[in-house]
């Protein structure tokens, strides 16, 4: 049966989530902390070094790209009618469908769920989108405990830390650090732990196979949904999430809406394009599929909440949409020089990097990320990696326009600014006797700078501070004042009148 709780397409919010701290700030800190980028810049060149190895052994890699580009253009195009698909495939295999417009909503779900159960336990398959919803602060509210069985998540969550990269949240930190988290959190290991991967990987295994064994209900994302058929899919790297997917009695996946691909056979492309792109292996390890209720095979109580926030609004915009496209390998991150520098933390964001800059200001609305869109040096790279050729260079800018246009109910400085400047430029009278102005202002800073003009009709000078608002600009670089005399007035004084 199906539980009805939205339209296909809704209008975005979830309104609850405080503004972060703004990008500039959060990553004058992180730059400072030459362990953490020590530890970034080692773990992304490798991830990196090994993706261009197995993406060059693919000759048709382009053609590939241009395919998953293309079909998650198609989605975009169909969401409405694959969604309802969707939902009939599932619900005819025995799985239960909800729809969730909000984080809200969606979490309301989920605790409702668990709750019917009896259940205080929750085992958790590594997911982005209860991430981005804050599941396990909603749950923990509802006296539900989460526990994250992803190495990565694991280790960030035992510190109480933030997540730095979407592939491998604890990136971040050294095998060092780990192992002080894990002697310090972990009850049931020992001071002789040494930090040797297979060994801290061998202390999680033991600390978590109780869990796996006894807790009833488990929490998933999917990395795709097939609307023929109703199936979800996962990829994982480390068998917890086949662990989690298989052994409880109760089922629940929460999905962003944009997971959604046409048929069984679009995996093909995906499963090519994924496993390089993020973890640069030739084939995943772990590709889990279910498609509703199976008698005595698995969960027999299967949940599946599709959730919009904000991605309805985000499809509307027909540039910005393209962040909806995006499969979560991370490739865009390990090649961008300013993640590289600050680390995913300093973004404040659940999705970082170049994919976070576009992605969240949409989800979440510009105005609560106005400075992400900044967080660029709009280099490219993102896009000449991505699997899918999301632009997101045209993005960011795309969003830096609409951060400053949008603000219709309180014109923003810079906007007024350069609609100034457009009308004064618009006419060479206007701009002629501007220029005229500006030279007799700053005639005597000028004349205090003398010593470093430069030949005649050349600028007079630089200044290095300037008073609020314009110390904006000095900040980061002199403002030039001026030159003594136009080019149109030299060129009259000496060709006669300029044509």
């Amino acid at each position: 049966m199906t539980e009805r709780r939205m339209l296909p397409l809704l209008p975005h919010g979830s309104g609850h989530l405080a503004p972060p701290q703004a990008f500039p700030r959060r990553a004058k800190v992180a730059v400072g902390d030459t362990q953490l980028r020590a530890n970034i810049r080692r773990a992304t060149h490798t991830i990196r070094d090994k993706r261009a190895h197995v993406v060059d052994e693919v000759d048709d890699w382009e053609e590939l790209r241009e395919a998953g580009r293309a079909l998650k253009e198609r989605v975009a195009r169909h969401l409405p009618e694959l969604l309802e698909r969707f939902e009939q495939a599932a619900t005819a295999a025995g799985a239960t469908v909800h729809w969730a417009r909000d984080a809200a909503e969606a979490n309301r779900i989920v605790t409702e769920l668990v709750r019917a159960t009896g259940s205080d336990e929750v085992v958790k398959v590594k997911s982005m989108v209860t991430q981005e919803i804050e599941l396990n602060d909603a749950l923990e509210r509802a006296g539900i405990t989460a526990y994250e069985t992803d190495l990565a998540e694991l280790i960030v969550q035992l510190d109480r830390g933030e997540q730095s990269h979407i592939l491998v949240p604890a990136i971040h930190y050294n095998r060092t650090e780990i192992r002080e988290i894990f002697r310090r959190e972990m009850p049931d290991t020992d001071d002789a732990l040494t930090s040797d991967p297979a060994v801290l990987a061998e202390a999680a295994r033991r600390h978590l196979r109780r869990k796996f064994l006894s807790t009833k209900v488990a929490v998933s994302g999917a990395n795709f949904a097939v609307a023929d058929t109703g199936t979800l899919v996962v990829l994982e790297s480390e068998g917890n999430g086949r662990m989690c997917l298989t052994l409880p009695e109760t089922l629940i996946s929460v999905v962003g809406i944009e997971k959604i691909v046409p048929t069984f056979a679009d995996l093909e492309v995906f499963l090519q394009l994924l496993p390089r792109s993020s973890t640069a292996e030739r084939m995943n390890p772990y590709t889990s599929t279910w498609t509703g209720v199976r008698e005595g095979d698995g969960p027999q109580d299967v949940h599946i909440v599709l959730l919009d926030n904000g991605r309805s609004a985000t499809l509307a915009d027909t540039v910005g949409r393209q962040a909806l496209a995006c499969i979560r390998c991370s490739a865009c991150l390990n090649v961008c020089p300013v993640y590289e520098r600050t680390g995913g933390i300093a973004y404040g964001s659940v999705y970082p990097g170049p994919i976070g800059a576009i992605i969240s200001p949409q989800l979440t609305g510009v105005e609560r990320n106005k400075s992400l869109p900044y967080a660029s040096s709009l280099c490219g790279a993102c896009y000449d990696v991505c699997p899918v050729k999301i632009n997101i260079p045209e993005v960011l800018v795309h969003l830096r326009q609409t951060g400053v246009d949008g603000a219709r109910e309180r014109p923003s400085a810079e906007r007024t600014a350069m609609r100034t400047l457009a009308w004064v430029m618009s006419d060479q009278r206007r701009y002629e006797n501007a220029l005229r102005a500006a030279r007799t202002a700053t005639g005597p800073i000028a004349g205090l700078l003398a010593g470093k003009r430069t030949p005649p009709g050349g600028p007079a000078g630089t200044l290095g501070h300037l008073p609020w608002p314009l110390s904006a600009w000095t900040v980061s670089r002199d403002a030039p004042l001026p030159a003594r005399q136009s080019f149109r007035d030299w060129w009259r004084k000496t060709h006669g009148e300029a044509r």
